[in-house]
């Protein structure tokens, strides 16, 4: 099985220090999106075939729904605006012998289904994007790159089948590891040319989205370094002509709660990974009050703006202290992933959030198999029974979205 580089944003213990000495914004104002708007805009409303997953109960695998074939995907329940974003982080990587385009559409499928069985109505596909160095002021596809035209292919399939689509450019940081960077530390020795570089790469993919009518394009994820700069103006004005969807932006967990994310965007997510000092055996309303501490941080009551843009955890002891922890493998405890993640779906219903992206699945995996927890990351939650049942009663609760009516 290939290498896994991380993509979360696991910093050193130093700068965790930082986090949780430093003083915190309070207010009830968090981010701002626009200037003068602390609201979202409304958005418009040859093969190599895979082999055919196994046979699972609905109990163990929520793969099987009532679509039969991959020909008759259907969510059950289409997001549509108000509604909260139920979702998974579909993270795709091209492998070095390049699959088929019949064979990405079908594995396209094939997740599909798996996400329709979780209750799911929302998919990001995120995929990698390079840079030479944390100094580099240009930025490329790589060998790992999907190209546009084969993300508007596995975006049609998921637009075909109801569900709500963001497509994700992520920084990777293999390149970055050497200096124990990661991509919220990059200092690009000229920001006009690193901006100027970026909006070259982004172009054909906001293309894609806008073809395929996708609805959210994140314009950047977990940029600490960068949030702020003037160049996100000039990169956004460019990127909302382009694309007539939602233009967001991604901030990682540490800023969010540490200062305004300052980004002339019309929507934030937060990549959510914060640490809670508790046993493997706490209950989950310890979970709760761990993930509302940290909040509350930046701002208490309700959070109608804000999306949990990413999070995740690893089925293992230990992990509540360090959430998104791609290294350590200690021994696996899927009770501890569940408990999370219905923890996690319950703090985002109480405040009244948008909605939830788990990290992840992987885009060339089956769904359908075990983990092998010898190789797999932790954070891996296909094929752990607990986790897809958590997952799916969070999907299929009774929660309406931010300020709405209760959906028929």
């Amino acid at each position: 099985m290939r290498s896994r580089l991380p993509l979360l944003a696991i910093f050193p213990v130093t700068v965790l220090a930082v986090v949780v000495g430093t003083p915190f914004v309070l207010g009830d104002h968090p981010v701002r999106w626009e200037a003068g708007s602390a609201m979202p805009k409304i958005v418009k409303g040859d093969a190599e075939e895979p082999a055919s997953p196994a046979g699972h109960s609905p109990d163990k695998t929520p793969g099987s729904s009532a679509s039969s074939s991959t020909d008759a995907l259907q969510v059950t329940k289409p997001w549509k605006k108000g509604m909260p974003q139920w979702g998974v982080q579909l993270y795709w990587e091209e492998e070095k012998n390049k699959r088929s385009d019949t064979f990405i559409e079908a594995q396209a499928g094939k997740q599909a289904k798996y996400l329709i069985g979780l209750g799911a109505n929302s998919v990001s596909v995120s995929f990698p994007f390079f840079i030479e160095n944390s100094t580099a002021n240009e930025l490329s596809a790589g060998a790992k790159t999907p190209s546009p035209e084969r993300l508007e292919r596995v975006l049609k399939v998921f637009k075909d089948a109801g569900f709500r689509t963001t497509v994700r450019p992520i920084l990777d940081e293999g390149t970055l590891e050497q200096s124990n960077g990661w991509r919220g530390s990059i200092e690009p020795a000229s920001r006009s040319a690193w901006f100027a570089s970026y909006k070259q790469f982004l172009t054909p993919y906001l293309k894609a989205a806008e073809d395929t009518k996708a609805d959210t394009f994140v314009i950047g994820t977990e940029l600490n370094s960068l949030e702020g700069d003037a160049g996100w103006d000039t990169l956004v004005s460019y990127a909302e002509k382009d694309f007539s969807g939602e233009v967001a932006y991604d901030a990682n967990w540490d800023n969010y709660v540490t200062r305004r994310i300052n980004m002339p965007v019309n929507h934030l997510g937060v990549d959510a990974y914060f640490p809670v000092k508790v046993p493997d055996t706490a209950p989950v309303q310890d979970l709760v009050k761990g993930w509302n501490d940290w909040l509350d941080k930046k701002a208490t009551g309700s959070l109608p703006n804000i999306l949990v843009s990413e999070t995740g955890i690893g089925a293992m002891n230990g992990a509540y202290h360090a959430p998104g922890d791609f290294y350590v493998k200690r021994a696996v405890n899927p009770q501890v992933q569940a408990n999370w993640y219905n923890a996690v779906c319950q703090v985002v219903q109480d405040r009244k959030m948008q909605g939830i992206y788990w990290w992840s699945l992987w885009f060339d995996d089956d769904p359908n198999t075990k983990p092998d927890d010898k190789v797999a990351s932790r954070l891996d939650f296909a094929g752990r029974p607990l986790s897809e049942r958590a997952i799916k009663s969070c999907f299929t609760s009774d929660y309406a979205g931010p300020g709405t009516a209760p959906i028929s």
